[in-house]
This record gives C-alpha cells, sequence and structure tokens, in this order.
C-alpha cells in the first residue's frame, strides 16, 4: 500500500504549509509581522498547484476509481470528495485573487484576504480529514492486494513532483520553510 504513504506524505506536507499559513496570517492580524507577498505567493502557489495538478488527479484517476468498483457502498463519499475537489479549485482562484487584491491595495485588503484564508482552511482540513478517517480505511478493508498493486504501479508511474531535491514542489516548499517565521519556518520569528 505504499499509495496510501504516498497520500499521507502528501497530506503531511499541505498540512505544514496550511498551518504555516495560518500562523502568518494570524500574526499579520496581530502586527506581529509585516506582509511578505513573496511568502504569501508561494503558499498559495503551493496549496493550488500541488493538490490541483498531483495530488488530486492521483486520487480520482486511481484510488477513488478503483473503489468506486469494489465497494458500491463508497459511491456517496467519492462523489462527496470528487465534488470537494472541484470546490477546492474554486476557493483556491479565489484564493489567489484576494491574495492580488491584498498586495494591490494594502492594509485595507488584509481583513478580505483573511476571511478568504479562513474559509479555505476550514475546508481544506475538513477534506484531509475526511480522506483520512473515512476514505483511507475504507480503501484498506475494501481493495484487494491486487488491487492496491495496481493502484501502487499507477501511483508510481504518475510524477511524483514532491520526490527528492529534484521534485517540482520540492524545492517551493524549501522556500516556504526558508521564509515563514519560526517556530512553524527558519525565518525571523515574529515580533512579541
Amino acid at each position: 500500500m505504499k499509495t496510501i504513504d504516498i497520500i499521507h506524505n502528501e497530506h503531511r506536507a499541505l498540512g505544514a504549509v496550511l498551518q504555516a499559513l495560518a500562523y502568518v496570517v494570524d500574526a499579520l492580524r496581530a502586527n506581529k509581522l509585516q506582509p511578505d507577498f513573496g511568502l504569501l505567493a508561494a503558499m498559495v502557489d503551493y496549496i493550488t498547484l500541488g493538490p490541483e495538478t498531483v495530488h488530486h488527479p492521483k486520487e480520482d484517476q486511481y484510488l477513488f476509481a478503483r473503489l468506486r468498483d469494489r465497494s458500491p457502498d463508497a459511491a456517496q463519499l467519492i462523489a462527496k470528495l470528487e465534488q470537494e475537489h472541484q470546490d477546492g479549485y474554486a476557493m483556491t482562484v479565489t484564493l489567489q485573487k484576494a491574495l492580488i487584491h491584498y498586495q494591490s491595495v494594502g492594509a485595507a485588503g488584509f481583513a478580505a484576504f483573511a476571511e478568504v484564508v479562513a474559509k479555505y482552511l476550514e475546508f481544506t482540513w475538513s477534506h484531509l480529514n475526511c480522506e483520512e478517517t473515512e476514505l483511507l480505511p475504507l480503501a484498506r478493508t475494501a481493495l484487494t492486494a491486487a488491487d492496491w498493486a495496481a493502484i501502487d504501479a499507477e501511483f508510481a508511474d504518475n510524477f511524483d513532483p514532491f520526490a527528492g531535491a529534484d521534485g517540482e514542489f520540492a524545492g517551493l516548499f524549501s522556500r516556504i520553510v526558508n521564509l515563514t517565521p519560526a517556530p512553524y519556518g527558519l525565518g525571523p520569528a515574529a515580533a512579541t
């Protein structure tokens, strides 16, 4: 079940960026940080591109499709998660627009940006939790060893931009870690 390890790793990486984004927005709200639009843009790029170009397509095409065939009881849950993948993409577009607006108008755009971030975080944490606590346990029991072997092969054949130093998103993740203030990253700590 290498697929489950890959999904867990991608969820962890996304979760780290989400936690860092929440921290930065809270610190901005408390005037403990000055806006770093390069950092915010990198975070928004990561949470937009990673799930949309790599993570969700693998789940939809390989795991969800095979689980739907194997377990008709999973159909409603899978339909919900697929819809959330579409809704999540729409939310990232809204997030990108809110960041552009915030950068364009300055402090006057922060409240709207922070509100969009809060909605996105709530939505995404709920989605990740559902996959981790409902979908993956169901997949573990419903899919056969042959199913997992096929899914693992399909995931292995699918480009993994998170893998290694040369991974497309590894560099972006590294940049986020280096720019994010401590304790969530390696950047200078926020003012107290």
